[in-house]
């Protein structure tokens, strides 16, 4: 993958924590991440409707991410985003850790 410029999305989310057993992960979280975000600013508004976008845009989605595995299942974009902090849990983490 070629070095990402500050305006790629790769870019921005390159610091969110992958929260899956590495081992058992078939596809990459930046892969996971940008395909949904993509499929969201275009209409999708659920799991399988982001998997379908990705499946009819796979060539596209070929030329800059790496996709080890293919386009993830629905499933594996379900399972995945449940695992991942919300920023409103973050933002209540924090105010819990530091009391007022």
């Amino acid at each position: 993958m070629q070095p990402q410029s500050p305006q790629s999305l790769a870019y921005h989310f390159a610091s969110v924590k992958d929260p899956r057993v590495l081992k058992r992960s078939r596809h990459k979280l930046i892969d996971i991440l940008v395909i949904a975000i993509c499929g969201v600013i275009c209409g999708a508004d659920d799991w399988v409707s982001i998997a379908e976008f990705a499946k009819a845009k796979a060539d596209w989605f070929r030329g800059f991410l790496e996709l080890p595995n293919g386009i993830p299942s629905h499933d594996t974009f379900g399972r995945t985003f449940s695992l991942l902090d919300s920023p409103t849990s973050t933002i209540k983490d924090r105010k819990s850790s530091h009391p007022h």
